[in-house]
C-alpha cells in the first residue's frame, strides 16, 4: 500500500471534523455557507501547517482546486446574462404563458418533472434546463400556489433525470470515458436504473400534486397573461433563442460558445422587436439583471431577475469550496481513504457499493460533481479489471452515484447554483428533489439483484 504523508486515522479524523464543522455552521447555527466554508478552510490549512507543508505546496493546492472550476463558472456567469435577456426579450414570458394555456393545478407538478426531463434530455445540461423552463415553471407555481420549494424538487428532478440519460451531457460522457465504456452501452446499462427511478419519482409527484387539487382562479390568471402580453414580446420570435440552444446541443457544440450564441440572438431580436432598448440600457441589465416594471407585483417579483451580478455569490462559494477540494486532494486525504476501501474489497457486490459511496462521499465532502465521477472512477477502475467485474457496472455506479447528489448538497456546484438562480434554498428544497435519492438507491438495489442473479 502506497504511504501517505497524512495516514488513514488522520484522514478519517479530519473528514469527519470537517463534515461536522460545516454540517453544524450552516444547519444547525445557520452560520452563511460562505463562512463556514472558510472556517473549513482554516480549520484544514492550520493541520496542512501542522505537518509541515510547504506554503508552496498549499498555494498549489488551492490554485489547482480551483482552476478545475473554471469553466463551469464561466458557465454560470453567461447563464445570469442568458437569463436577464431571455426575459427582456419575451423567451421567459413566452413560455410561461404558453403553460398557462394547458395549465392544470391538479397535474402541475407532475408536468413540471415530465417537462424538466424532457427538455433536459434533449438539451444535455441541467443548468440550461433549470435556468430556462426552471424559471418560467417556478414563476407559473407561484402564482397559482404551488410550494416554491416542491416546485423546484420537481425541476431539479426532472433537470437531472434527463442529465443523467442524454449523450449529449457532459457527466454522462465523463463517466463512460473514465470507464473505458462505448458512450451508448453506457447509456443502455443506465437506463436500467434511471427510467425505475423516474416512474418511482413521477409517482411521488403525482401525489404531491393532488394536494393542490383546486380550481385556477381564472381572473387572477387571465390577469398575469394580459399584464405578460402588454409588457413583453408574446410570440413565437422570442422562442428562437431556445430553439438555438437544442439545436447547438444536438450539434454538440460546447456550452460556452452555446450560450454566447444565444445571448447574441435574443439581444439581437430584443432590438428589434423593442426599439426603446439602448445598448447602455441592455449591456446594465447584463450586468444587473432584468428590473420588470408592470405594475404587477406577482410579475414584478417573479421576473426581476437575472444579470451576471447575481451569479456572483454562488461564483464565490464555489471558489471556496474549489479551494477546499484543492487541499483535500493534493494532501492526499481523499486518497488515503480510497486506497484503505480497495484493500477491503472482497466481493463484486462490495466493488460497485463502495464505488458509489465513494462518489457519493467527495460530492459531500468537495462539492464537485467532476470530481465525483473522476476520484473514484480512476482510483477503482484497475479492480474491476483485476475482478473481471464488467466495466459498464462502474460507469453507471459513477453515474448514479456522482452529478445526480449534487444538488443535494448546499455547498455543491450545483446546489449553489440552483439555490442562486431559483432563489429557493438548497435545505427547502432538498426533501422534494426525489430523483436525486431514489437512483442511487434503486442502483443499490438492482446492484443486489444483479448479484444474486448472476449467482443463480
Amino acid at each position: 500500500m502506497k504511504k501517505y504523508q497524512v495516514n488513514f486515522n488522520e484522514a478519517v479524523f479530519l473528514l469527519i471534523t470537517l463534515l461536522l464543522m460545516i454540517g453544524i455552521s450552516i444547519i444547525g447555527i445557520g452560520i452563511p455557507a460562505h463562512v463556514a466554508i472558510l472556517i473549513a478552510i482554516g480549520y484544514l490549512l492550520l493541520f496542512a501547517v501542522y505537518k509541515k507543508f510547504s506554503w508552496d505546496f498549499i498555494h498549489d493546492a488551492l490554485i489547482e482546486g480551483i482552476s478545475s472550476g473554471i469553466i463551469p463558472i464561466l458557465i454560470f456567469i453567461l447563464i445570469g446574462a442568458l437569463i436577464s435577456v431571455w426575459i427582456a426579450g419575451g423567451t421567459i414570458p413566452t413560455i410561461m404563458v404558453l403553460g398557462f394555456s394547458f395549465l392544470s393545478v391538479k397535474y402541475f407538478i407532475p408536468t413540471v418533472f415530465l417537462i424538466s426531463g424532457i427538455v433536459g434530455g434533449a438539451v444535455g445540461s441541467s443548468f440550461t434546463t433549470i435556468s430556462t423552463i426552471g424559471i418560467a415553471f417556478l414563476g407559473m407555481g407561484s402564482l397559482i400556489g404551488v410550494d416554491s420549494a416542491l416546485t423546484t424538487g420537481a425541476i431539479v428532478s426532472g433537470a437531472f433525470l434527463g442529465n443523467s440519460i442524454s449523450p449529449l451531457s457532459d457527466t454522462v460522457n465523463l463517466a463512460a470515458a473514465i470507464s473505458e465504456v462505448d458512450l451508448f452501452t453506457h447509456l443502455k446499462n443506465t437506463y436500467k436504473t434511471s427510467f425505475p427511478a423516474a416512474v418511482l419519482s413521477f409517482g411521488y409527484f403525482l401525489i404531491m400534486g393532488l394536494h393542490y387539487d383546486g380550481a385556477l382562479n381564472s381572473t387572477s390568471i387571465h390577469e398575469i397573461v394580459n399584464t405578460l402580453n402588454a409588457h413583453f414580446t408574446i410570440s413565437i420570435v422570442p422562442i428562437i433563442p431556445l430553439a438555438i440552444l437544442f439545436i447547438c446541443a444536438w450539434k454538440k457544440i460546447p456550452a460556452i460558445p452555446t450560450l454566447l450564441l444565444s445571448i447574441g440572438i435574443s439581444v439581437l431580436l430584443m432590438f428589434m422587436t423593442n426599439p426603446h432598448f439602448s445598448f447602455v440600457e441592455t449591456a446594465d441589465m447584463i450586468q444587473n439583471g432584468f428590473v420588470s416594471q408592470t405594475g404587477n407585483n406577482q410579475v414584478d417579483e417573479l421576473l426581476s431577475r437575472g444579470g451576471i451580478q447575481s451569479m456572483m455569490w454562488s461564483v464565490s462559494l464555489i471558489i471556496l469550496a474549489l479551494a477546499l477540494g484543492g487541499l483535500l486532494v493534493k494532501m492526499e486525504i481523499i486518497d488515503c481513504l480510497l486506497d484503505r476501501f480497495e484493500s477491503a474489497i472482497n466481493s463484486r457486490q462490495k466493488l460497485i457499493v463502495i464505488t458509489m459511496m465513494s462518489s457519493i462521499g467527495i460530492n459531500i465532502l468537495i462539492g464537485e460533481q467532476y470530481l465525483s465521477i473522476i476520484l473514484p472512477g480512476k482510483s477503482f477502475i484497475n479492480k474491476f479489471k483485476e475482478k473481471k467485474v464488467p466495466l459498464t457496472l462502474l460507469s453507471r455506479g459513477l453515474n448514479d452515484a456522482g452529478s445526480v447528489v449534487n444538488p443535494l448538497i448546499p455547498w455543491g456546484v450545483s446546489g449553489v447554483f440552483i439555490s442562486g438562480t431559483l432563489g429557493v434554498a438548497t435545505v427547502n428544497y432538498l426533501p422534494y428533489a426525489v430523483f436525486c435519492y431514489v437512483l442511487p438507491v434503486v442502483s443499490f438495489v438492482v446492484t443486489i439483484l444483479g448479484k444474486k442473479k448472476s449467482k443463480k
